[in-house]
């Protein structure tokens, strides 16, 4: 059977993506910060539970030790991640008004977030057959869309999500040069109503986590090194 951690999923796109992934075979670990909400997520759907903050090394290694003795580890999505710049009145930080503190937070889990995870759970994910992650970006991340104008992302005003999403992106696509054994993409969910934006999204979680489910069942002659939404590949 395929054990598939998932951060940030006790709820929103993460849980949704859990409950979709359990639905199809898939032994998933609901990985949350806050031990308690995963505990009763992750009992809400059949699934197993474990301590994880993306920004602490000790918890991200108590997380890969638990899930190795397990018995490992065949798909890693990468979902946790925040949006500093989004204030309580779902207005954005723009160029003016950002400063290097919302930028470094953001960064710390977006960025850093990602790349503590994958580096401790790399020694169980090339023991699997069939290795998969998959990296939660943005199409706020494309360069090509916050440049051209008719593009919804051009009117975007925020500084630090859009640049950490864009991070993820190049992360994506060293690693999976890296790793040529796995299948390492980066994925758009589209603007879903989350935490992350107050709710404010177009689309249902259903909606959102469809490309995450997509990409997280690729087999071994899937896409890699790749960017995607739900109708297919994104410009970087």
């Amino acid at each position: 059977m395929t054990a598939t951690l998932i951060t940030g999923a006790n709820k929103g796109l993460g849980f949704e993506t859990a409950r979709r992934l359990i639905a199809a075979g898939h032994t998933v670990y609901i990985g949350s910060r806050d031990a308690e909400r995963g505990r009763r997520a992750a009992e809400q759907l059949g699934a197993r539970g474990v301590q994880l903050d993306v920004t602490d090394d000790a918890s991200v290694e108590a997380a890969a030790k638990a899930i190795e003795a397990d018995g490992g580890l065949d798909v890693l999505v990468n979902n946790a991640g925040i949006a500093k710049e989004w204030g309580d009145d779902n207005v954005v930080i723009g160029p003016a008004d950002v400063t290097a503190d919302v930028m470094r937070k953001t960064f710390d889990t977006n960025v850093f977030g990602t790349v503590r995870v994958i580096h401790a759970f790399l020694p169980l994910l090339q023991r699997s057959a069939a290795p998969v992650v998959v990296n939660v970006s943005s199409g706020l991340a494309s360069l090509t869309r916050a440049t051209t104008p008719s593009d919804p992302a051009y009117a975007y005003p925020g500084v630090a999500y859009p640049a950490s999403k864009s991070a993820v992106n190049m992360i994506t696509v060293q690693y999976a040069k890296a790793f040529p054994n796995m299948r390492i993409n980066a994925v758009e969910p589209g603007f879903t109503k989350t935490d992350l934006n107050g709710n404010t999204g177009i689309q249902t979680v259903e909606q959102g986590a469809e490309i995450i489910v997509r990409m997280a069942q690729v087999g071994p002659n899937g896409p890699t090194g790749g960017y995607f939404d739900a109708e297919g590949t994104l410009p970087w």
